[in-house]
């Protein structure tokens, strides 16, 4: 007796695809705006991860792409957001846009803003050839004054 062999049409076909569709879109439509919200979030987090992760990214995506994301699913402008970060929209602008070089503060601020670790953004510019880590490691000589071993030194 032959077997029979399986195909994946057998298990995955249009009508299969549209019941699995329409379960989701169904499960989707009761679900609460707030709910809906966070689930858009979480989705803009995991598109970050893989832009970090990817090796060769579609396209290149700037701070600005993914802090326009999280304006659009909690439907509010970046004027709103720069009141809430207590600085003028230029400089926020600048700061999107790669314009104007990350610092801790504005780090900070998009991290409690978008729940996202701080190092993620970082990990954006630098990707992105923002931040040259290279180029600050030559800086490191000047920082070795600050070496715990000065302070044994001084105390010996």
């Amino acid at each position: 007796m032959a077997k029979k062999e399986i195909k994946t049409t057998d298990i995955w076909n249009e009508k299969k695809l549209d019941t699995v569709k329409d379960f989701i879109l169904s499960h989707s439509a009761k679900q609460s705006k707030e709910r809906l919200i966070k689930n858009e979030l979480l989705a803009i987090k995991y598109r970050i991860e893989d832009y970090i992760e990817s090796d060769t990214p579609l396209q290149k995506l700037k701070i600005l792409d993914f802090v326009n994301a999280y304006l659009s699913a909690l439907n509010i402008t970046k004027k709103n957001l720069a009141e809430l970060f207590e600085m003028q929209d230029s400089n926020l602008y600048k700061y999107l846009t790669g314009e104007r070089k990350l610092n801790t503060d504005f780090v900070l601020k998009l991290s409690a803003f978008s729940h996202i670790n701080p190092e993620y953004w970082l990990r954006i510019e630098i990707k992105n050839g923002l931040f040259d880590i290279k180029q600050e490691k030559k800086k490191f000589k000047n920082y070795k004054k600050y070496d715990y071993k000065n302070l044994l030194e001084i105390a010996e």
